[in-house]
């Protein structure tokens, strides 16, 4: 850290995807960077992560983190690290967290490491010398992740909740509604459900597909992303036929747009760490109907922004989905109410706030143990 007390920070991604969570790392970045600090970033060779840091020209490092039992990863992060002259690591995937907490304890890091997973933590050796030894402190992304990093043993004192945001401003669309309609060969009265998902098991789009086919309503679901799922679900919706249309539209960068054209947005996963993608339907002021899982249970407000059902409820899908149907004026109230919500709670500039407080925090103890 300078005088100025302007931060360099390591951010190790290693993931070779880009989904939501990556998402995160780089709204991040770009926040803490109009803070003036300086990111690196650190992610495999060929992973999607180290082109967009190239792209939006922060400096990257290419590391290659193969597995988890790639040991001779850590050597090469941690002389990385050394290389980068960095002030502490901030982990953002799990192997990052393994590899990466194991190559800043070997270089004098302190580090902290995100959890984004609304999954249980075993309780194990590695799991106490992770949370115990190589990391300052555990952040999760919401309530729910955190008490299941304290069901796991994270203590108290180590655990925060920074929960992941959404910028309203970058999800203002550059077409209007109707183009956009009109692109997708949709009509101005056509009734249509979006989700945004990577296809996998546990996102819940093959419950999305059935709620929709029992309905009983003329809808159309605009399927966006991509994932191994893929010809499981559109075998499905053939299947189904006409009781559903549904389009798959692939991996899109127009959110914004796709969102504007939506009556509804739709998130049925099975287990969610929070859902950024409802919070970015309700950026847009779109009614959500989801289920009542981890974060997303607490993002969404039954009644307020949105519905919730029970995870893997078809039968309440289809029942949510023909309310919001065949009433207007719920869809309106629900989606007027998303904005503030978002503004309330899950805005980018209180997370990028709250990272730097912590980041300070962390240093800070750091210094004063090394001086003791």
């Amino acid at each position: 850290m300078t005088a100025t007390g302007t931060l360099s920070i390591a951010h190790i991604d290693a993931e070779s995807g880009f989904s939501g969570g990556e998402v995160q790392v780089f709204l991040l970045m770009e926040g803490l960077a109009k803070r003036g600090h300086r990111n690196v970033l650190f992610a495999p060779p060929g992973s999607k992560c180290a082109s967009e840091a190239a792209r939006r020209g922060f400096e990257a490092h290419v590391v290659s983190m193969r597995g988890d039992l790639d040991f001779p990863a850590v050597l090469r992060l941690k002389r990385a690290l050394q290389r980068a002259e960095v002030d502490l690591a901030h982990l953002h995937t799990g192997r990052a967290t393994w590899l990466g907490g194991l190559a800043a304890r070997w270089a004098g890091l302190a580090a902290i490491t995100t959890r984004r997973q609304d999954r249980p933590l075993a309780r194990s050796a590695r799991t106490r010398l992770v949370y115990q030894k190589l990391v300052r402190r555990a952040v999760a992304i919401s309530p729910a992740v955190a008490r299941r990093l304290a069901a796991g043993g994270v203590d108290s004192a180590r655990l925060v909740t920074i929960p992941s945001s959404v910028d309203p401003e970058r999800l203002c669309p550059r077409r209007t509604r109707a183009e956009v309609r009109a692109e997708l060969g949709l009509g101005a009265h056509d009734f249509v459900v979006l989700t945004l998902a990577a296809l996998v098991v546990r996102k819940g789009v093959d419950l999305l597909l059935e709620a929709c086919a029992r309905a009983g309503r003329a809808c159309t679901l605009l399927v966006a992303g991509e994932g191994p799922e893929r010809t499981r679900l559109e075998e499905r919706a053939r299947e189904l036929g006409a009781a559903c249309t549904v389009r798959f539209l692939g991996a899109r960068e127009d959110k914004a747009e796709l969102l504007e054209a939506c009556d509804v947005f739709a998130l049925a996963s099975r287990s969610e760490g929070l859902g950024v993608a409802a919070l970015e339907a309700m950026a847009r002021a779109r009614a959500v109907l989801a289920t009542r899982v981890g974060g997303l249970a607490e993002a969404v407000v039954d009644g307020h922004t949105g519905l919730l059902v029970a995870p893997g409820d078809i039968e309440g899908l289809a029942h949510a989905l023909r309310r919001l149907h065949d009433d207007p004026a719920l869809r309106a109230r629900l989606g007027a109410a998303g904005p503030r919500r978002v503004q309330e709670s899950f805005a980018a500039e209180q997370m990028v706030g709250a990272y730097e407080a912590l980041y300070r925090t962390v240093l800070s103890e750091a210094r004063a143990e090394a001086v003791a």
